[in-house]
């Protein structure tokens, strides 16, 4: 039976599914499987409703090798293995002659441990204040009752898929029931092996066509020595602007006194009792150091700080030198054994890493409300590290709605580390690395924008408040929220209001829960998931939040014609690492403020006013109370990074548009009027 060709697989998916071809699926799908013929690199830009999830799973369906797909939320991951790939597998299977397999594969503990489960593998994950979890969880308690409803369901399951267990329980709980990458003994030496969850998963994730998983598991594959994804020739990685941040949480190390006390409890059991308790000692002083530090850069690394870290380096390494040799090899011995030696090595690489960096590294110390003092170490860029790991041996595919940035895909693509015409300075400074094998020759690839089916001029207005005064570090001022609740007024609610702080949300919600007759619904008020459905299903509602509603909040309809954004979403200012890479492009002669903090406010602001426009038939306003947009230099780059709205600075265009759209229902999409008026540009 001969192999059909893209367009006939993706018509025979689209007709499946009662739906209608889109020009840039088309176009984005002929791209994807181009890239993968050529082996050259692609950055493809699909705006919502384009349906870019088939237009790069049926190319990856017919590609001659394995193709893993990841991505950044679990949302996607459950709409890709849930919808998309099973309605894909039976329009292909006819036109293939046989049936392509998928699977997904994500870290081991989002599986369930069955020798845990059955008393092995230790009786929990201690805590940072050194409390074993189910020793604290009264059977009675809500924890508790978590705990046995986990265990109930875990002698069931087919699939051992925390995503499966519903409801679901919280991470303390699910503790009781899986086990981390270095508490698992390993299928050959766990009494469970032959019947594990994760090692069936991987399994299956080999026999596969399509492998679907996100960007941590992606990272650690390509970033670690122990590959743990299957072979595979390719790589699409959605929503990719999320990529470059986590890679750089995976490859920043940790350190805190209550972890290295952790790992000496534990590492009692099999280790000397002297080498244990000089690591503790050398922890208790670390603990006094740091609690006599301020929050923030340790650019140089202040001596005593340095000689606390070598010490803390080499009572770590002497410990694990004298973990016990003998030969017990019952599970629970030789689980003790790895769980030292696997947390005294990473103290004391950490340690290392942290004692000295180089310039090519950023440390600093952070104060969290719950873990303390955290010391962390992370690579002044990740571009290097992505370049040699991921581009350099597999062709990749980046898509996502929001990654052109100022209008061009040239920022992206250096944060990878692809080539540009850029001067080099336009990249932070990177570790040298040896010349990989026929590096002479650059890596090539592509940039294309296939647009959005909507008509944003038409159906949307970006309005920025040019007379409103600079935000500042005061907080929301009054000129500012009087803009806001005559926006809302305006907009009869119907208003998602993103904020650049947890207090400027609850602030502007306090506000104006005096001043509107509009339910106003904060995050923090109840579960995400249900301030959400509340917003969706009751028009005159708002609902303010921050980081977490900037992007993934999918509410159609009347229900969402504005969405506010208070400020330009810049990285903070102290921010350690944003600011470390700015300075090293300064440093280099490239522009650090462009390159680091407007690139990443780009990036959010496009994803912010990505939450409005979500069908064919949506009209409303995208409002940014921040007048820099409009009067800054960098403003024209910024707005280059949105959809392309019309475009006003005039309050009463705005304040028209949202009361002739909640006067009355949207008329159907040809009968539906201009939204700002009838000269909208």
């Amino acid at each position: 039976m001969p192999t059909p060709s893209v367009r006939e697989l993706l018509e025979a998916a689209v007709g499946d599914i009662g739906g209608v071809e889109r020009p840039g699926q088309l176009q984005m799908a002929d791209a994807v499987a181009e890239a993968l013929r050529t082996e050259e690199h692609l950055l493809v830009q699909a705006g919502t409703g384009t349906g870019k999830s088939l237009a790069y799973l049926v190319p990856a369906l017919l590609h001659r090798r394995p193709v893993v797909i990841s991505t950044a939320t679990l949302a996607l991951q459950a709409q890709l293995v849930r919808r998309d790939l099973p309605r894909l597998v039976e329009a292909a299977e006819p036109l293939l002659g046989r049936r392509p397999e998928f699977a997904i594969l994500k870290g081991r503990n989002n599986y369930v441990c069955k020798h845990r489960v059955g008393g092995g593998a230790g009786g929990g994950v201690p805590e940072d204040d050194g409390e074993t979890l189910f020793e604290v969880a009264a059977p009675s308690s809500a924890l508790g009752q978590d705990v046995l409803r986990a265990r109930e369901w875990a002698a069931t399951t087919e699939t051992g898929d925390r995503d499966d267990l519903v409801p679901g329980v919280g991470d303390r709980a699910w503790a009781q029931v899986s086990v981390t990458s270095r508490e698992c003994l390993g299928a050959t030496r766990c009494p469970e092996g032959p019947e594990c969850f994760a090692e069936r998963a991987r399994e299956k994730a080999a026999e596969a066509d399509v492998v679907v998983t996100n960007h941590a598991l992606l990272a650690i594959d390509a970033l670690e020595s122990m590959p743990v994804l299957p072979d595979h020739g390719a790589v699409v990685v959605d929503e990719a602007h999320e990529l470059v941040d986590r890679v750089s949480a995976t490859a920043t190390a940790e350190l805190t006194v209550n972890a290295v006390e952790r790992v000496g409890r534990a590492a009692a059991k099999v280790a000397d009792e002297r080498q244990v308790d000089i690591l503790l000692g050398v922890a208790e002083g670390l603990g006094a150091t740091l609690a006599n530090l301020t929050e923030g850069p340790l650019n140089p690394m202040p001596p005593l700080l340095a000689a606390e870290l070598g010490a803390l380096r080499d009572a770590a390494r002497n410990a694990l030198v004298s973990i016990s040799t003998s030969r017990d090899d019952s599970s629970d011995v030789l689980l003790a054994k790895k769980i030292a030696r696997g947390g005294l090595e990473e103290i004391a690489d950490v340690a290392t890493k942290l004692a000295a960096p180089t310039e090519y590294d950023v440390a600093w110390l952070a104060v969290e409300d719950r873990r303390g003092r955290v010391l962390r170490v992370a690579p002044l860029s990740v571009a290097g590290l992505l370049r040699s790991a991921l581009f350099d041996s597999r062709t990749v595919v980046l898509t996502s709605a929001t990654l052109a940035v100022g209008g061009g895909f040239d920022v992206t693509a250096r944060s990878v580390g692809l080539p540009t015409g850029e001067k080099a300075g336009e990249q932070p400074r990177e570790k040298p690395e040896a010349p990989a094998e026929g590096e002479d020759q650059p890596l090539r690839w592509k940039g294309l924008d296939v647009g959005s089916p909507f008509d944003y001029g038409k159906q949307g207005i970006l309005y920025v408040a040019r007379h409103l005064p600079t935000p500042g570090r005061d907080g929301l001022g009054p000129a500012v929220l009087d803009e806001l609740a005559a926006l809302i007024d305006a907009a009869g609610g119907r208003t998602l209001g993103l904020f650049s702080s947890r207090r400027a949300a609850e602030w502007a919600a306090a506000e104006l829960r005096e001043r509107l007759d509009v339910p106003v619904l904060c995050q923090g008020d109840d579960t995400l998931t249900d301030l959400v459905r509340r917003f969706a299903d009751e028009e005159e509602t708002c609902l303010f939040g921050t980081l977490s509603l900037w992007q993934g909040v999918d509410v159609p309809g009347e229900s969402c014609q504005l969405v506010v954004m208070d400020r330009i979403p810049f990285p903070r200012p102290d921010e350690p690492l944003s600011a470390a890479r700015a300075r090293a492009v300064d440093a280099a002669g490239g522009n650090g403020f462009m390159s680091v903090s407007a690139a990443h406010a780009g990036v959010k602001l496009a994803q912010g006013a990505g939450r409005l426009i979500r069908r064919a038939e949506d009209r409303g306003v995208v409002a940014i109370l921040d007048p820099r947009l409009a009067n800054a230099r960098y403003g024209n780059f910024l707005r280059a990074s949105l959809p392309p709205f019309w475009y006003t600075t005039d309050r009463e265009v705005a304040l028209g548009a949202l009361r002739r759209l909640s006067g009355g229902a949207n008329p159907p999409p040809d009968k539906q009027p201009e939204v700002a008026s009838g000269t909208a540009r």
